[in-house]
């Protein structure tokens, strides 16, 4: 596919600020739009500071989850894990809500806030683990198991919500696995490797689980963690359950390479709140690198380092300055989800709720 320029029209603003901005607004006639995102605009101060003003004229409140890049999370009025923002959103005073995030995120935002304006910057900001099942797919496993009750992790399309009985983040998937009926079946999607720390923790035999995955989260692989454990011995390890060395980090564990209380397997929430009271020197993280940047921020004195320094989401990070500037500008991309499929969603998401905490999200 060709590049091509998108076209924004400058909108001078008076004295001083003004001038501050030229350098930005120059910049918008070259934001290019390529397969992979749009690019052109480099994250300055006056790149900021004409986000946060053009945000204001929107009436409009800037989301950002942790897996931005450092420059999106900086600008943003709220950065956390897809859920709580959600909830921020049905939360906050204003109409419009800047979604920087992936595409299934902003859906939720919009079935929690459905009279709410929802954007997001480029919406061919996909997941990879969203997309590894399909309503069609679901309602077959469905039909194979017409007693079970279907419980979906949050990182799942307004479609699959729409066909779940319970949602569940990462922090509260046990909780709400242990408070169904343990003679009912159980259909987990759309994540294997959750699954897979769900039925080790509940011991749950009648837990189907899909086989889906997040394909960043499942790169980090064992041999990786067991040679960053090794070699940095006195170090604890933050692992998220959606990745694929989760159970090798429980095998280290056990075979004593590190100590069990060094393995912590959290959320990006439980990462967070980890961090604040962490008496270590040293953190080695296992989950999205841009989890880095609010870690660091919530706990500067700790040395938190990458299992893999490569676990970048392509996705995630097509939510650049340039489509986050041309969303301010241009009112793009808006997030629409059908009303009937929202409400039936919003009752999965709503179940979850009342059953506890869903604390860190995903």
């Amino acid at each position: 596919m060709a590049s091509s320029a998108t076209e924004l029209e400058p909108r001078g603003l008076p004295g001083d600020a003004a001038a501050s901005t030229e350098s930005v607004w120059a910049g918008t006639a070259d934001i290019v739009d390529g397969p992979g995102g749009y690019s052109g605009v480099e994250p300055t101060e006056e790149w900021a500071a004409e986000i946060k003003r053009l945000a204001r004229k929107r009436g409009a409140t800037l989301l950002a989850h942790n897996y931005q890049l450092p420059a999106i999370q900086d600008v943003a009025d709220h950065v956390g894990d897809s859920l709580a923002l959600s909830r921020i959103a049905a939360e906050v005073p204003e109409d419009e809500i800047i979604f920087c995030g992936v595409h299934f995120m902003a859906e939720t935002a919009k079935i929690l806030s459905p009279s709410k304006t929802v954007l997001i910057p480029d919406q061919r900001a996909g997941c990879s683990l969203a997309d590894s099942i399909t309503a069609e797919q679901l309602r077959e496993w469905k039909a194979d198991f017409p007693h079970a009750v279907v419980v979906s992790y949050v990182n799942t399309t307004a479609e699959i919500k729409a066909l779940t009985d319970i949602c569940c983040t990462s922090s509260n998937a046990v909780e709400v696995v242990e408070s169904i009926d343990p003679n009912r079946e159980i259909l987990f999607l759309p994540d294997q490797f959750l699954g897979a720390h769900v039925k080790r923790v509940t011991g749950r035999e009648n837990l189907h689980i899909w086989a889906g995955e997040c394909h960043v989260h499942a790169g980090i692989n064992g041999d990786e963690l067991a040679a960053k454990s090794r070699s940095h011995p006195d170090a604890e390890l933050y692992v998220h359950p959606e990745c694929g060395c989760a159970t090798s980090a429980l095998y280290l564990a056990g075979e004593g390479f590190v100590t069990a209380d060094k393995v912590k397997i959290l959320s990006t929430g439980g990462m967070l709140e980890a961090a604040r009271t962490t008496g270590a020197k040293q953190v080695l993280v296992a989950t999205e690198i841009g989890m880095l940047h609010q870690l660091r921020r919530a706990a500067p004195d700790v040395d938190f380092q990458a299992v893999n320094d490569r676990a970048s989401c392509s996705y995630m990070k097509m939510i650049t300055p340039a489509a986050l500037l041309r969303c301010l500008v241009e009112g793009k991309d808006e997030v629409h989800v059908d009303l009937d499929t929202a409400h039936v969603a919003s009752k999965s998401v709503q179940r979850m709720i009342e059953i506890g905490n869903p604390g860190g999200g995903e």
